[in-house]
């Protein structure tokens, strides 16, 4: 069905919910394990001018998604545990509640589950191929170091989502994925937000945060081809911490570039588009109404009343 509009708004999956972020409103939704929809309604961030420019905004907006969404998913999370109710703290937990308060105690894990949430992608598909790479024989030339290392970008991205999406709990995950992508198509293709308008859309969004990803493992490869083909670093702490210098313009021209393949129609936003479109089969699956039901109550909440979301 042909898009009337595109919107700005997005969202992510979270456990049993999704979070609908849009101009200024973002909408938390969660389904208990009795069936209850529970939603937390907060103002939006508002970026100095500064992280509004291009290129700057991918970092600031890629370091905000990540912050926000480990907050989400904790959130989410704490509507589940009761099944560990009965299960008694450990002495390092009672040690540690006691000397920072049990509100200081969860702030505390919090910022350690944020700084790892942020810290495992970056490592796992950015950091640990450029250490492989130093260790390819200088003989093999600037070239095939580097094209070894988005080799082994790709494989690591590729099995890791592989892998992942095999795991009931966050096959789940995923499928609320399906129900958020669809219903952002619904409100862009200007249809009411219904259960079975949603359904027939489509679960691929060229926006997705699979497709950024793959962009920035790209686009990553791309930059450090360039940067190492005129300073030829082999040593591969070196590297990696060249890896990390370039990060931020990696991940800004990568924003850039997922932003453009999701709002043009052209030939090339196609086919810039096309790659992570074919690897969300991987981490976008089909809901079920109950899923598409959260993501529409979420994606309601953030709807501005002034067209401030359009694209």
């Amino acid at each position: 069905m042909p898009t009337q509009k595109k919107t700005t708004i997005g969202g992510q999956a979270i456990i049993e919910g999704i979070v609908m972020k849009g101009p200024k409103k973002t909408c938390t939704v969660v389904r208990k394990a009795n069936g209850e929809l529970v939603t937390k309604e907060e103002d939006a961030h508002r970026p100095s001018a500064i992280w509004k420019k291009p290129v700057l905004r991918g970092a600031y907006n890629l370091f905000v998604a990540m912050k926000d969404g480990i907050q989400a998913i904790n959130y989410s999370a704490s509507f589940f545990e009761d099944e560990q109710a009965d299960v008694p703290p450990s002495k390092f937990e009672t040690w540690l509640e006691n000397k920072v308060g049990s509100e200081g105690l969860n702030r505390l894990i919090l910022g350690i589950s944020t700084v790892i949430g942020i810290a495992l992608p970056v490592g796992l598909f950015l950091l640990l191929p450029s250490f492989i790479g130093g260790f390819v024989p200088e003989g093999w030339g600037v070239l095939a170091r580097n094209v070894l290392e988005g080799i082994v970008r790709v494989i690591l991205f590729l099995v890791f989502m592989w892998s992942v999406s095999h795991m009931k709990d966050i096959r789940r995950t995923f499928e609320y994925h399906g129900a958020e992508h669809k219903t952002i198509f619904c409100y862009e293709a200007g249809q009411e937000l219904t259960v079975e308008n949603v359904r027939r859309q489509s679960r691929y969004h060229p926006r997705c945060g699979t497709s950024f990803m793959f962009v920035l493992i790209i686009i990553a490869t791309i930059v450090s081809s360039i940067v190492f083909s005129i300073i030829d670093i082999t040593n591969p702490f070196l590297r990696m911490l060249a890896h990390l210098i370039l990060l931020p313009l990696v991940v800004g021209i990568s924003y850039e570039c997922n932003r453009y393949a999701g709002r043009s129609e052209s030939l090339v936003s196609r086919a810039l588009r096309w790659p992570g479109l074919m690897i969300q089969r991987l981490t976008v699956f089909e809901p079920d109404d109950a899923m598409i039901e959260v993501a529409i109550t979420g994606m309601k909440a953030v709807i501005p009343d002034d067209d401030s979301d359009n694209w």
